[in-house]
């Protein structure tokens, strides 16, 4: 009974994040080099960038 519960825990758990990583959004896109200068450059503020 303690084996069986045991896997159905564990299995469930691994089910559980499997389905919440397959859900997030940034998982369809992939970003270019030139897409992480930009982000780059935005995150320091550069003005005229």
């Amino acid at each position: 009974m303690i084996d069986n519960f045991s896997l159905a825990v564990s299995h469930g758990l691994m089910m559980l994040a499997a389905i919440l990583l397959l859900r997030r959004p940034d998982l369809d896109r992939e970003e270019s080099p030139e897409d992480k200068a930009v982000t780059k450059k935005r995150r320091w503020g550069r003005p005229g960038a």
